[in-house]
């Protein structure tokens, strides 16, 4: 089977797990500081947070901003649940903006509409997490001017979009937010086998953070609110968590990010050959980048346009039958069981179930061959045009 994606290991990703592996240090060791300064030196941000996964990374960013009941949460519909559970954890309630149908990321018009309705009732979002979904970043300049007029927080979910760009800055430079979360899954861009890491500008938010992934507990002589027992004393001054990334994990995903600019080059010139391919083909449409994005490609998305749904299942299907593994991102989150009984109801955001029953994901990862892209190709246009 041709997979949507997988990670790509080499023996020098072996060898520096293997290093830990032989070191006094398995936790919390060298590796976990080398990796968050060699992120937020890249993406050009303050303050980088290493966590156990992209849904630790947002949880504990919305609990430093403060998240919590009574508070509103909005976030794209097209995107994985953690998006919107991040908020859930913390006591808060969720809403939804719609999508634009061209990019599948947060419609900055749906967001704006939503605003003006939410300030005229006064129920305004404490904060919004735009999903720069399949790799590509959310319009953040115009959110962030959005933020400022109707005082929101933001938390970029970047979970798939390390190596990307927008206004030819590295996302994760936080320019236009407050946070901004990177995943490190298997599928995604680099990995560290599960792990997340928290970008911010801000000094109070990444020591919050920090205190959060480790059970709240400071050994910060400063920081305490009583006299020191002795070297052996902390304080634990929040309620916080078992987040905290290993340095096994730290020393994979550090020796991952060396070869960063390799794997989103392959992706974006496989997606170009990609697209080529589609040319010709103007009921399969790629979802498009906007002039001031490059996008790190973490999926590769088409829509089948006029598609029904019971077609859109036979193609997908038709696919894996011939050992291609096409799938969908994302089913709609509110149309998920648990957000049903919240009272989420089928026809909420338009244009999300309407990308949902035209879009397939196809095949994407760095060492896809030219051979196998033709393949799918054809196999993806036979499907769309000869099944019934």
């Amino acid at each position: 089977m041709i997979p949507y994606g997988k990670q790509q290991l080499d023996a020098e990703d072996i060898a520096a797990v293997t290093t830990v592996l032989h070191s006094t240090w398995l936790t919390q060791g060298p590796q976990v500081p080398a990796f968050e300064q060699a992120i937020s030196e890249y993406c050009g941000a303050n303050h980088a947070v290493a966590v156990n996964s992209a849904t630790s990374a947002l949880h504990i960013a919305c609990l430093a901003l403060g998240v919590g009941p009574g508070d509103r949460v909005w976030t794209s519909p097209i995107s994985f649940v953690a998006s919107a559970n991040c908020a859930l954890y913390c006591g808060a309630t969720v809403d939804f903006v719609d999508i634009d149908p061209n990019t599948a990321n947060m419609s900055i018009h749906a967001l704006e509409e939503k605003l003006v309705e939410a300030n005229k009732s006064n129920m305004l979002p404490k904060l919004v997490i735009p999903v720069h979904f399949a790799g590509q970043s959310c319009e953040m300049e115009k959110i962030a001017i959005l933020a400022s007029k109707y005082g929101f927080k933001v938390i970029e979910d970047a979970s798939h979009a390390i190596g990307a760009q927008y206004q030819d800055r590295p996302v994760g430079s936080c320019q236009y937010s407050d946070i901004c979360i990177f995943s490190f899954h298997p599928v995604k861009i680099i990995t560290s086998g599960e792990g997340g890491m928290a970008l911010t500008n801000q000094s109070d938010l990444a020591r919050k953070m920090q205190m959060l992934r480790s059970h709240g507990i400071t050994s910060e002589s400063e920081e305490f609110t009583e006299e020191s027992h002795g070297p052996w004393y902390y304080q634990q001054l929040l309620l916080g968590f078992n987040y905290r990334m290993t340095d096994i994990q730290a020393a994979l995903g550090l020796s991952q990010f060396k070869k960063l600019t390799q794997f989103i080059t392959a992706r974006n010139t496989l997606a170009l050959q990609y697209n080529q391919l589609l040319h010709a083909h103007p009921s399969i449409i790629p979802l498009q980048v906007q002039a001031a994005c490059y996008s790190s490609y973490h999926l590769y998305i088409v829509k089948l346009s006029g598609i029904t749904p019971d077609k859109h299942k036979a193609c997908v299907e038709h696919l894996r039958k011939k050992g291609i593994v096409g799938h969908v991102h994302y089913i709609p989150i509110y149309l998920q069981p648990f957000y049903k009984k919240m009272g989420f109801q089928r026809g909420y955001c338009e244009q999300a179930e309407h990308y949902y029953q035209q879009a397939i994901t196809l095949p994407l990862f760095p060492e896809l061959t030219t051979e196998q892209q033709f393949y799918i190709i054809q196999e993806l246009i036979y499907a769309s045009t000869q099944i019934a």
